[in-house]
């Protein structure tokens, strides 16, 4: 096996099975090459999610936490998505390197393709699979040619190139669904990678519906799994930038390239934050093979999590 840049904190001895990184993941959007060469702090930071699955929204309240309710923060330049190919990690690296900050970075991949460190706290994002899709539509079905030449064009690409999305939503769904994640990337071996490594202590999972339900509670949880002190004086400007009406109307700060991917602009990237738009679409029959499926690759308990948030064991 090729030497995958694994060092000596994975030869800590102690109570816990840490995850060891087994391959590299290339894609149009992947080089997971680059978290080999990360030098990781004690305090790092690091975001996962499958992919719209409230990236940027836990983003945003990370660093309205780390920064104690600041309007001004650039967030999608303070929080770099690690392992997307471009920049090409010898851009990317040293920006993250010469961070003086508190980082936190975002990966969307699978657990057994990243590098992980016993030093960083990882916060893993659910949400139903349905509204994923409908999520990844608006953002793939907006995005301009400036976002297929970044993805296909740049050097070092592995694979084919992503292509245009179908006009029909229905025909998009049914691609995902049988074809795992297509365009995108395999859905299931991501979900089950990350509640497979739920009981370490520097592991926190958040739901989307449940943010969504209680987004005070939420933010405190988190908070307090990251170490971070909440100054009660600010607390209700915290809620109000982490609130969706606020990032929608300065979304430019929190969307990479301030929107340039898209022509509506960087509004269109945070889109409704609203599940169950599903509904109007899927039949009866597609949200049970849907369900089926969830609980055969997933298991029930991960399955149950994953549609409602609420965890059994």
């Amino acid at each position: 096996m090729e030497d995958l840049g694994l060092d000596k904190e994975y030869a800590m001895a102690d109570e816990h099975d840490w995850p060891v990184k087994t391959r590299e993941f290339h894609s149009h959007h992947f080089d997971s090459t680059i978290w080999n060469d990360l030098e990781f702090r004690d305090d790092d930071i690091v975001i996962s999610t499958y992919a719209k699955a409230g990236t940027t929204w836990m983003q945003q309240i990370i660093a309205q936490l780390l920064f104690n309710a600041d309007p001004k923060l650039e967030v999608a330049e303070m929080s770099p998505w690690l392992d997307l190919r471009v920049p090409p990690k010898e851009v990317k690296l040293p920006i993250v390197e010469a961070q003086t900050h508190r980082r936190f970075m975002k990966t969307h991949l699978p657990v057994d393709a990243l590098r992980f460190s016993p030093k960083a706290k990882y916060i893993y994002i659910g949400r139903d699979g349905r509204d994923v899709v409908w999520s990844m539509y608006n953002h793939h079905v907006n995005a301009n040619q400036s976002w297929y030449e970044a993805l296909n064009d740049t050097p070092g690409r592995v694979g084919p190139p992503i292509e245009p999305p179908p006009d029909d939503i229905r025909q998009y769904w049914q691609d995902w669904i049988e074809r795992d994640g297509h365009p995108f990337w395999p859905f299931w071996e991501n979900v089950r990678s990350w509640w497979g490594i739920r009981s370490l202590p520097n592991v926190l999972l958040v739901h989307f519906t449940n943010l969504k339900a209680d987004m005070p509670g939420e933010i405190r949880r988190i908070a307090a799994f990251l170490d971070i002190p909440i100054d009660e004086s600010r607390w209700p400007t915290i809620l109000e930038y982490c609130s969706f009406d606020w990032m929608k109307k300065n979304a430019a700060r929190s969307v990479p390239l301030g929107g340039a991917f898209w022509d509506a602009g960087a509004e269109v990237f945070i889109n409704k934050g609203v599940n169950g738009r599903w509904t109007e679409t899927l039949t009866a029959d597609d949200s049970l093979r849907y369900q089926n499926l969830a609980e055969t690759e997933l298991g029930m308990p991960c399955a149950h999590w994953l549609r409602t948030g609420e965890v059994l064991d």
